[in-house]
């Protein structure tokens, strides 16, 4: 009985939290009616967004009064996994509801849309030439928010403990600053700060004002979607490309290392190890894209190192804009893609992808494996590494789950791959198209597109989901829940046996 209690507690602690996530997204719904004042002739689509923001926020309501406990109370990672989980799973729907019932898209189709848009990967099936401006700007919104994160959304309105296993769960775990909610506003505020520069910015550079909010919010969020089909490359043009770049990778760095660079800790920013890696794989990669790939293809030089930049960033930051197409590259540049956006960005940033850190991780350990080998037997080896300004040792629980991930991460793309191969698609088209899914970076060969069949899009929709959510961490809240109702079954078999 004492077992059920416990279990009761904590679930009601998991719904109030699930409750609080759904109504602040519920006002999320509605923010692109603000549109309305200047489009009033889409005020006939107000309701489509109305009604499931007051639907949401009815349910979100419900869940966190009546569940709702006065004393906060600490969460650990895997029920905060359930909470993230659960909550991405509710506003996911909910945030295709004015997709199907404006654009008329099919179920599927909407939610691989709001999956794309929650998870910033920016791979899409709505003809943007056609869409409205309010899905135009709800696409572009719901990145921005997917970038943030809903515990970080949800931290920053809450008080106590209650966050750090909520944020610990959605892949943030480092905090700017050691109090919660001072912490999750102060990476608001920097996020924030990224989206309404590259506004100002983008409308200085000749987009209009339409382009430059949406192309901000996706640019920052690394999200990718784009009120053109083709993307960046709509304008050609070097100032728009050269305001995308800093966006980009600032998107991509860890808030942690983004806050050390605006308080000026330039050396702390140096120490880290996803600066470093990013400062040789970076500047190598593009020199490669260039001598490849990108000079044989477009006969002005400025043109062949612009697209080797600009394709090497959008990868390797998940970001996903494009400048042009890549129907005649070769496959040494398709495939240095694919690596990069298997690569992915920072740790506790809005990038996809294995992560930068861990890249750089398996590499030191590579490097400390050689070294054991050519040192004396009774040689004590220590194996440090700067993450976060700061100095640690890393020990052997690091390496395991640092294996477990990367092997279950590679185990779900090979699945992925094989299953698009097994619809005709070639391998390399595969390969690409699954490491934009998974990686949430949203570029496409050809392979996703509103005519794709039903099951390759489902495969993406998960690939999108895991990729964003922390692949581990989704089958740990699972396992938690399976864990849990066998529990609470068992308990009350044995009460009905007693009785």
């Amino acid at each position: 009985m004492r077992l059920i209690n416990h279990l009761k507690e904590r679930y009601a602690v998991i719904l109030s939290a699930i409750g609080l996530m759904l109504l602040l997204c519920s006002g999320l719904l509605v923010t692109p009616l603000l549109a309305l004042f200047v489009w009033p002739d889409q005020m006939v689509h107000a309701p489509e967004f109305a009604m499931p923001a007051v639907i949401l926020a009815m349910i979100g309501m419900m869940l966190w009064r009546f569940f709702r406990i006065r004393s906060f109370t600490p969460l650990s990672v895997q029920e905060g996994g359930l909470i993230v989980l659960t909550s991405w799973l509710i506003v996911i729907v909910f945030s295709a509801w004015p997709l199907m019932t404006i654009l008329h898209l099919p179920f599927s189709r909407a939610l691989f849309e709001s999956v794309s848009g929650w998870t910033t990967t920016g791979l899409s099936v709505v003809d943007v030439e056609v869409a409205g401006p309010l899905i135009l700007l709800w696409r572009s919104i719901i990145q921005l928010a997917g970038g943030a994160g809903l515990a970080i959304m949800m931290m920053s309105a809450l008080i106590g403990p209650t966050g750090i296993g909520i944020s610990k769960a959605e892949g943030r775990g480092d905090q700017l600053v050691p109090q919660i909610r001072q912490s999750a506003r102060l990476v608001l505020i920097i996020y924030g700060t990224y989206a309404v520069s590259g506004v100002v910015a983008y409308y200085l550079a000749g987009m209009s004002l339409f382009d430059a909010i949406n192309h901000s919010f996706a640019a920052v969020s690394t999200g990718g979607f784009s009120t053109h089909t083709q993307s960046i490359g709509y304008w050609d043009s070097p100032l728009i490309e050269a305001i995308t770049l800093p966006l980009m990778f600032l998107g991509n760095l860890s808030f942690v290392t983004a806050w050390f660079l605006f308080r000026g800790k330039l050396l702390d920013v140096s120490m880290n190890g996803e600066i470093r890696l990013q400062a040789v794989l970076v500047p190598l990669s593009m020199v490669l894209f260039f001598l490849m790939t990108t000079q044989t293809l477009y006969p002005h030089l400025g043109k062949s190192i612009r697209v080797a930049i600009f394709e090497v960033m959008t990868a390797i930051t998940t970001t996903g804009f494009s400048t042009v197409s890549y129907s005649q590259w070769n496959s040494f540049g398709i495939n240095l893609l694919v690596i990069l956006m298997l690569i992915g960005g920072g740790v506790c940033s809005t990038a996809g992808g294995i992560k930068q850190f861990r890249i750089y991780l398996l590499g030191k350990l590579v490097f400390w494996e050689f070294k054991r080998y050519i040192s004396s037997p009774n040689a004590i080896l220590v194996r440090p590494i700067w993450e976060g300004g700061r100095r640690v040792f890393v020990d052997d629980d690091q390496i395991r789950q640092l294996t477990v991930f990367v092997s279950l991460y590679l185990a779900t793309f090979a699945t992925g791959v094989l299953l698009l191969c097994a619809h005709g698609f070639s391998l390399e088209s595969s390969l690409f198209e699954f490491a934009s899914a998974m990686g949430t970076v949203g570029l496409s060969v050809g392979i996703t597109s509103a005519q794709m069949p039903d099951s390759v899009l489902w495969a993406e929709i998960v690939a999108m989901f895991l990729g964003r959510l922390e692949i581990t961490m989704v089958f740990v809240s699972v396992f938690k829940l399976k864990r849990d109702a066998g529990l609470m079954v068992d308990v009350m078999k044995k009460k009905r046996k007693q009785t």
